[in-house]
């Protein structure tokens, strides 16, 4: 009976850790829309665009609920992803020779629980330097009203200007490029293996689901890191 228990549990995190893992795909393809925005030149109305899209995200009460979902789903996808990682550690035949997971698994599967580590330290840097700066930082002397009369906070030069700094600029631009190469490598494994922990398990899909979260794990990424070093190299200065 306590086997048969904990097997249920353990099914039902494998369930939850699928959900919220796809559930933050999709939060990623939001958020990668909203940040291609600074890619825009300053002189084409980047700054009032990106800061009218950041009021937006911050004030909409849909976008509000759909924010603490996304960061309740970050916590649980973790704290999920480490008893997992635990759990399947304390469930691994060591004593046995013969056992080379290298043999059966691909690298990122193997190493899900490092990833999720280095993601999510790059998550807490990540709101700290941006959206903690906007709530609890001394930004206040940067509200202005942009050409359509919304008054908003400049994020979006506190964003430019942490990735242009001549100082720390281009180390904070490595930094995100190394970031995205740890969610890469997660996405590369966890994508296909979310659909197959939901069930999603058929020869007939199987193929196009691998090849989607191959697509998905480079590309999305990729153009993460695009960004902050387009901004440091390409973007004019402000």
């Amino acid at each position: 009976m306590a086997k048969s228990a904990l097997l249920k549990s353990s099914l039902a995190k494998k369930y939850w850790m699928a959900f919220t893992g796809l559930f933050l795909c999709l939060f990623l393809i939001g958020h990668l829309l909203g940040n291609l925005q600074l890619l825009i030149p300053v002189s084409e109305g980047a700054r009032d665009q990106f800061n009218e899209y950041a009021l937006f995200m911050a004030t909409n009460p849909a976008v509000k609920i759909l924010s603490y979902l996304t960061y309740i789903s970050i916590l649980f996808h973790a704290i999920d992803g480490i008893w997992l990682t635990i759990t399947n550690r304390r469930a691994r035949p060591q004593g046995y020779v013969s056992f080379k997971p290298s043999t059966n698994t691909i690298w990122a599967s193997r190493n899900m629980g490092v990833l999720g580590t280095i993601i999510l330290a790059f998550i807490a840097v990540h709101l700290y330097q941006f959206w903690g700066q906007l709530k609890f930082g001394s930004l206040d002397d940067s509200l202005y009203t942009t050409a359509n009369d919304q008054e908003v906070t400049d994020l979006y030069t506190l964003t430019i200007q942490t990735f242009q700094d001549p100082q720390y600029g281009l180390i904070w631009a490595i930094i995100y490029g190394f970031s995205m190469l740890a969610i890469g490598f997660h996405l590369y494994h966890g994508f296909s293996s979310g659909f197959q922990s939901l069930g999603v398990n058929h020869p007939k899909y199987n193929g196009f689901i691998r090849k989607l979260g191959y697509a998905f794990a480079i590309l999305v990424p990729l153009a993460f890191a695009v960004i902050p070093f387009y901004i440091y190299f390409i973007l004019e200065k402000i």
